[in-house]
């Protein structure tokens, strides 16, 4: 296969797509990988030129083809393939008759970019369009299962439930109620989706002043169907949007796109707040992951606000490199987020000492009060550029803590009481061994069931992320979440 070189701070597009078609016509089937699993990054919010805009000239309307999203799926996936995925998805917006232009155009499209670029496993979805009152600014990743079946059912998900689906919208798609009919109709499904909520807090009006995506509604989501609304995303797209093409500030934009108050560290104020919105659900024991993606329409060199995918936050699974291995990852938890690639691979386990009991993300460790717990993290931090041409070292890693206390009695509960930061780690605290640095904590025993997950950054003296100001670098502020581990507490066995 011939390697795509590009220039990482000014890609050209007609460039590009001239490498890019002498790419795929020399692209040999990879081999099949080695037996076991390992750190795939991937992207499940992607989009195409089949992200359209709508002629409303016309009865019923025109697609215009790169509407609202500039690039075809093999120049994304070949991109994303360059900048170090294993996996993504193709998430294109609705609209009045998407459901049939996603099926008789966008999928065939991606049939044949799979075949042109097997190294890269290529997911079919869309950004799904949540109804409600005021579907603007409401979406979800939906992904499919990879199944001969998987565009006729996309099909009939999008054409009977998305919100801006139909000449006009039916009006029961402006009723909260029907976006949990929806639900509920995807769970019942044999090849169930799964469904990230996207960007929950970008129209928020203020901190913790949430606009068009609520906590309840969160909850109410998942509860429909808790086989299918397993997350949102953390680390937001547009990061790029305080970049001129020429890579030089802009310092009148906003990181993410995040006009009433703004990311945290380049993450949306539902996950970056200790103590807020993600471990409000997690104290419930709700199983709820966070996620990073591109949302990429076009690249900012080409005036747009967005980085390729993988170029800036990845998703990492713990998984095989096949589509149900990694489709089960995401759904199982077993992953991490990470910006700026800080880190590309972290490894969180619990134990129990003495046994071989251990549980790491994703996972639910079952303890009793007279077992000895011991925490035990490994990350490799890569000795490489990142997309920005930065070689970015982790300054410090948190461990935080949280309470399991059950339902909340406000179902728009966004905080938590006893969430915490309870260690802060150093590069002093952690030792190399094998290209990674480790470090245990031993935790004694525990009485209450609880949760622990790990944040790192490469800010030394940022102990919490803070509001992302205007023009403010992307590649200057980095930071990774891994999603947690669970402990169950039950009796003492004698």
């Amino acid at each position: 296969m011939k390697t795509l070189v590009v220039n990482k701070k000014q890609i050209g597009l007609a460039g590009i797509a001239t490498l890019l078609m002498a790419s795929c016509q020399q692209v040999q089937p990879v081999a099949k990988t080695e037996p076991g699993k390992s750190w795939l990054a991937g992207d499940h919010h992607v989009h195409t030129h089949y992200s359209v805009k709508w002629d409303n000239s016309v009865f019923p309307p025109a697609p215009i083809l790169g509407g609202d999203a500039k690039y075809s799926i093999p120049l994304n996936a070949q991109m994303a393939s360059h900048y170090g995925l294993s996996w993504m998805v193709i998430t294109d917006h609705g609209g009045p008759n998407r459901a049939k232009l996603a099926l008789e155009q966008a999928y065939p499209e991606l049939v044949a970019s799979r075949k042109a670029l097997p190294q890269i496993l290529q997911f079919y979805g869309m950004e799904f369009d949540v109804p409600g009152n005021s579907p603007g600014g409401r979406h979800a990743s939906l992904i499919m299962p990879h199944r001969p079946s998987e565009a006729e059912q996309l099909y009939q998900i999008e054409s009977r439930y998305n919100g801006r689906q139909g000449v006009p919208p039916g009006p029961e798609k402006a009723e909260d109620a029907f976006m949990l009919q929806a639900l509920k109709a995807m769970d019942a499904l044999a090849d169930k989706p799964l469904l990230f909520v996207n960007h929950p807090a970008r129209l928020a009006s203020g901190f913790r002043q949430y606009n068009k995506v609520t906590p309840a509604q969160l909850r109410d989501w998942q509860d429909a169907a808790p086989e299918v609304v397993v997350g949102m995303s953390g680390a937001e797209g547009h990061q790029a949007a305080t970049l001129n093409p020429d890579g030089s500030a802009d310092l009148n934009a906003i990181r993410g796109e995040y006009p009433g108050y703004p990311t945290m560290g380049g993450y949306d104020q539902m996950t970056a707040r200790l103590g807020g919105v993600w471990d409000s659900l997690l104290s419930e024991g709700r199983r709820w992951w966070v996620t990073g993606v591109s949302d990429s329409h076009g690249h900012y060199t080409d005036g747009w606000a967005d980085f390729w995918p993988g170029q800036y936050a990845k998703t990492y699974v713990y998984a095989d490199k096949n589509y149900d291995s990694v489709f089960s990852a995401l759904k199982a938890g077993q992953v991490f987020v990470t910006t700026g690639d800080l880190i590309d691979a972290l490894f969180v386990d619990v134990a129990v000492n003495g046994s071989a009991r251990t549980a790491s993300a994703g996972q639910t460790l079952t303890v009793t009060p007279d077992d000895e717990l011991v925490l035990r993290v490994r990350f490799r931090d890569p000795d490489s550029t990142n997309g920005g041409g930065f070689n970015p070292q982790v300054a410090r890693v948190d461990l935080i803590q949280g309470m399991i206390t059950g339902a909340v009695a406000n179902r728009n509960s966004d905080e938590t009481a006893d969430t915490k930061v309870s260690q802060r780690f150093y590069s002093t605290d952690w030792r190399i061994k094998d290209g990674y640095s480790t470090f245990e904590l031993p935790l004694g025993k525990v009485s209450k069931s609880q949760y622990l997950r790990l944040r790192g950054t490469n800010q030394a003296a940022e102990l919490e992320p803070q509001p992302d100001p205007k023009g403010e670098d992307p590649w200057q502020d980095l930071w990774f979440y891994s999603n947690p581990v669970f402990i169950e507490v039950s009796a003492s066995q004698s």
